[in-house]
């Protein structure tokens, strides 16, 4: 799957295999071919897109942060 709006070379699919959750914010370790990926992301939307250790996601680039869509 990708995001069709965003660039493709800007996407990269994989698994959560760690969640570090914090009051506020949580860190989000995804695997993906390309390697690992971490993203900073709040714990509400940890727990509103329902993020596990093995949900499938895709990691978006942006020049100045990186951000998740769950598949």
């Amino acid at each position: 799957m990708t995001i069709t709006a965003i660039n493709v070379r800007n996407q990269f699919k994989g698994v959560i295999h760690e969640i570090v959750e914090g009051d506020v914010v949580s860190e989000i370790n995804v695997e993906t071919k390309a390697g690992i990926f971490t993203s900073i992301i709040s714990t509400r939307s940890v727990k509103d897109l329902e993020l596990k250790i093995g949900s499938e996601v895709v990691v978006l680039i942006k020049s100045t942060e990186v951000s998740l869509a769950k598949l």
